[in-house]
């Protein structure tokens, strides 16, 4: 017993001693999983995004797929834009293609195919040139470096040889035909991302290389032979400079809308609209590419793909043109121009615009050019790309102006020759003046006394023989704010790029506040025109042209789909006029060419036209020559269209009234062929009229 009671000590010194021990390996458990936390914090919230997109970058990869862009279709759903399939050479990488394998790739494929060159000879593509020799020539591409250099990033390193590659080595390269084929091709399978099909050539592919590359697919792996997508034009070349042209693949987005198209998902090589309708709509016309989704191991190699989008066609656009009657427009636009060439070689080009003047739509958009080699050339956009000085097609606004500024109904002043101080006569057409006129008398004639009066009015100038002639500039401002409620010498609110305003030249005397009035001096497009008489016409509304009526889903054949958004009309202003201004306006329109001493009187035969003639002196090569225009309406009331006729250096002819002629009976023609069925049903909102009041939907802007 007592043994026992002496070990006790012993035993709780080896006990405490156990204890210390077991203190300590807990504390070290809890010291490593406090680690193991810590570390775990700092993966997942100071590096896990980074490690995220690491993941994201490396396993997984979308690529995009060609899909046809959307149709364009007239008014009565005639296909006027389609697409059609065409075979297309591509090149694919992935994440283990090397530098080294491209360039072999690209030099065996120079052999079977031939790629254009000759903007690789222009210093815009001198950097891709650049690119290429540096991976062509890796050892003398590295000797570029300095020692001290090696070891900073790759994208350092990289800028530093670009701006040291020696550019004797670039001209040798542009030397050399094979090698910088070979360089183009390279530069094409370097275009875009891994996964991602490069077109490396599809216009002018012949059937000999397509056959042999894809006889030698095996030998060129990554190329590959698809179906990409063309336009195609029904209707040849009617309206193709309206439509507008695409980029070409190896041009790819707009460099000046760069940052538009990134934000909106596009590849740096997708084709796009480049002008007119295609770029005006290409937000609609662009097709929603089919994508798939490459998985990947860390190795490169592929694990899966997906499908995650099919895709679809682009937006359908209904236009407002009448086909065949933009035809029936192009063809009397050429036979009248050639007749009238035989006699003036001056008379080159003619440009017709025809329009609702209700709701703005553009029936037609006519513009043709005889080039040098004596072919006709389409120059549509001319309608509202080229100005003119138009003559006195512009006297309903001077007439209306005077009315504005207080000139009374009726009244009365007498035509004969006016001579101010220091100046030459100025005075109508016809020797010796017309008498005492009125204002629909005044249009009848083509009166040019008659709007130097107006003119005179408005600038506060009371006329003296052989006086002064004190107008200000503020009388220019005046008469010019007049014009422009009718859309002269302002933009028409077209759909459309490039527009032109006219020009508005400051006078060097103010004398030329007389030509302002007979429009002899500021210049204006056929599209202005257009727009102006439409004002006339309706009752007073500027209206803005359109072009585009609605857009729709993709349809089958020449169906339209469900409409995705409509271009709803928009009236611009209300000219500052009343219905009784306007009524002898209109009459007086009408006495021009169904008045006893009308300008165009009797041109027209059993269509009830009303209009403005008008000539303007102007001068080509340094030779005195004259525009010859005519803008009009038909029927006189309630019309259904509202035209202009602009025929620049047409010199002493009737080719502005001949083109007019044909074209109402054009257009009158084409509507009793409608109407008996000669084409599908119209709707009800076609066939009937639209007449502007206050109940219309048509939007107003101020």
């Amino acid at each position: 017993m007592t043994e026992q009671k002496g070990n006790q000590p012993e035993q709780r010194k080896v006990k405490k001693l156990r204890q210390f021990r077991i203190n300590i390996f807990f504390f070290f458990i809890f010291l490593l999983f406090v680690a193991l936390i810590v570390k775990l914090g700092v993966v997942q919230i100071v590096q896990g995004e980074e490690y995220s997109k690491e993941v994201s970058k490396t396993d997984a990869d979308i690529a995009k797929f060609p899909a046809p862009r959307g149709k364009m279709i007239d008014k009565y759903r005639r296909v006027l834009v389609d697409n059609t399939a065409v075979p297309s050479i591509t090149y694919t990488v992935d994440r283990k293609t090397k530098a080294k394998e491209k360039l072999q790739i690209a030099e065996k494929l120079a052999q079977y195919i031939e790629v254009p060159t000759d903007e690789y000879q222009e210093d815009k593509k001198v950097t891709d040139l650049k690119y290429y020799w540096l991976a062509a020539n890796p050892e003398k591409a590295k000797k570029l470096l300095k020692d001290s250099e090696l070891s900073l990033e790759p994208k350092e390193t990289n800028k530093l040889q670009l701006e040291r590659v020696p550019s004797e080595e670039i001209e040798k390269l542009r030397k050399d035909p094979e090698e910088l084929e070979v360089a183009v091709i390279y530069t094409r399978f370097s275009s875009g991302y891994a996964y991602q099909p490069q077109v490396v050539k599809s216009d002018d592919l012949t059937e000999a290389e397509l056959s042999i590359v894809a006889e030698r697919l095996e030998e060129l792996p990554g190329v590959d032979v698809i179906t990409d997508w063309a336009r195609k034009y029904p209707y040849d070349r009617t309206l193709r400079t309206i439509f507008g042209g695409l980029t070409k693949p190896e041009e790819g987005i707009l460099e000046d809308r760069k940052s538009h198209y990134l934000a909106r998902g596009y590849a740096r090589n997708e084709r796009v609209g480049k002008s007119f309708l295609e770029l005006q709509y290409e937000d609609y016309l662009n097709p929603r590419k089919s994508k798939v989704l490459f998985t990947s191991d860390r190795n490169g190699n592929i694990v899966s793909e997906e499908v995650i989008d099919e895709g679809r066609r682009g937006y359908d656009l209904q236009l407002t043109f009448d086909i065949e009657l933009q035809k029936e427009v192009d063809r009397i636009i050429e036979e009248e121009v050639r007749e009238a060439r035989s006699i003036n070689r001056n008379v080159d080009r003619a440009f017709v615009v025809v329009m609702d003047p209700y709701k703005g739509d553009v029936l037609s958009l006519g513009g043709k050019v005889i080039n040098e080699n004596g072919e006709t050339e389409d120059f549509a956009f001319g309608t509202f790309t080229q100005q003119f000085e138009m003559g006195s097609t512009v006297k309903g606004a001077t007439v209306l102006a005077g009315y504005q500024n207080g000139i009374s109904h009726g009244a009365s002043f007498y035509d004969r020759p006016i001579k101010f101080a220091g100046t030459r006569e100025k005075k109508s057409w016809r020797a010796g003046g017309f008498g005492w006129l009125n204002d629909e008398h005044a249009l009848e004639v083509s009166s040019n006394v008659y709007m130097f009066y107006i003119a005179m009015d408005i600038a506060g100038v009371k006329y003296v023989p052989n006086g002064p002639f004190r107008a200000k500039m503020d009388a220019f401002v005046k008469m010019r704010n007049y014009f422009s409620q009718f859309g002269l010498g302002v933009p028409t609110g077209i759909d459309m790029p490039y527009e032109s305003v006219g020009q508005k030249a400051d006078p060097d005397q103010m004398g030329k506040l007389l030509d302002l009035a007979i429009g002899q001096f500021d210049t204006y497009t056929p599209l202005q025109m257009a727009q102006y008489v439409s004002t006339i016409a309706n009752g007073g509304y500027r209206v803005a042209p359109r072009l585009l009526k609605s857009v729709h889903t993709p349809g089958n054949e020449n169906e339209l789909g469900a409409i995705v958004a409509e271009n709803e009309g928009k009236i611009l202003n209300r000219i500052n006029n009343t219905p009784e201004d306007l009524k002898r306006v209109q009459e007086g329109f009408r006495l021009v060419t169904q008045g006893s001493q009308g300008t165009a009187a009797g041109k027209f035969g059993k269509y009830d036209v009303s209009g403005k003639t008008g000539t303007a002196e102007t001068y080509l090569n340094g030779r005195l020559t004259t525009n010859l225009t005519f803008v009009g309406y038909y029927p006189s009331k309630q019309p259904e269209i509202a035209f202009s006729v602009v025929v620049p250096y047409g010199g002493k002819s009737t080719i502005n009234k001949n083109i007019a002629k044909r074209v109402v009976e054009a257009y009158a023609t084409l509507q009793e062929k409608y109407q008996s069925g000669d084409t599908e049903a119209l709707t009800d909102e076609e066939k009937t009229q639209q007449v502007i009041d206050t109940d219309t939907n048509v939007e107003v802007v101020n």
